[in-house]
Parts: structure tokens; sequence; C-alpha cells
């Protein structure tokens, strides 16, 4: 397991009890690098919505956790939000959740001579994700040629 999924899944398992204890739901923990910082991020949300106070509760919670486990070697800026509106659909329960929705996929390499589709998500198992787009057609896409799969948003 490489160094960035061991910070991942260590800091998952302390917020998890603390999701249930504020009746939060966990859509994602990731530690990434960009421009030159590394970011520990956490993504939370509760039906209705997050506040800001809901993100400090559990920021000031998990970053005095992170100061006495000092479990990460690099310097990194820890943040703890909403997954906001375009956030990308990972785990069995955010495709479970958005069954019936409109979503936009960006493919890795192009399938059709076209590497971004719009269209209502289906179906999905762990192989596949099935949409159907905008003239009807059913379009199966093998998952591991998904680059991103996110909730569709018009303004």
């Amino acid at each position: 397991m490489a160094k960035r999924e061991q910070y991942e899944a260590k800091t998952e398992s302390f917020l998890m009890p603390l999701m249930t204890e504020n009746n939060f739901e966990l859509v994602d923990v990731e530690y990434i690098k960009e421009a030159g910082n590394w970011y520990l991020r956490a993504y939370i949300d509760k039906e209705g919505g997050i506040t800001v106070d809901d993100c400090e509760i559990i920021s000031r919670r998990l970053g005095e956790w992170l100061d006495e486990k000092d479990f990460i070697e690099d310097s990194y800026i820890l943040e703890v939000s909403s997954p906001g509106l375009g956030r990308p659909l990972k785990k069995d329960k955010d495709f479970e959740r958005s069954i019936g929705k409109e979503v936009d996929i960006r493919l890795y390499k192009a399938l059709n001579k076209q590497k971004d589709f719009n269209g209502t998500l289906q179906s999905y198992n762990k192989e596949t994700v099935t949409i159907t787009i905008e003239d009807g057609t059913e379009l199966v896409i093998n998952r591991p040629e998904i680059a991103l799969i996110r909730l569709a948003f018009d303004f």
C-alpha cells in the first residue's frame, strides 16, 4: 500500500466514528500534491447539507488527532469541506444515490471519437457504468476507462 493510501486509510478510520457521532457522511479522504503543497482533505456531507460550523467541528477534532499521532511525514495543509456540486462519484453509495440523475463522464481515451459524455445514470457494477444519452441510446462504459464521473449541473 502506497504512503498516500496509508494516510488516507488511517485518517478515514479515525473519522468514521466521528461521522456516526455527528450524523455526517464521510464522502472521501484524499492526500494529494497540488502546486508543490501536500493537502489532506476530508469531504463530509449530511442530510440538508454541511455548514461551516460542521466542518469546523470535524477539522478541530481531526487536527488534534493528527498532531497527537504525527504519522504524516510531509508538511501538509488540512482541509475539511463539503464535497460541492461537482463532486466525483467514487464509492458504490455515490453511484447508488445518483441512479436516475444526469452525470458527466470524461474518459482517458476517446470512444467513438469522443472523450466527454453526458447522460442519465441507469446502472453500475464493479466493471461498468451504464448511461442513457440524449438520443435515448444506452451506453455501457468500462470503469477503468473513466477518468472522471460526476453529477452534472447546469447554471
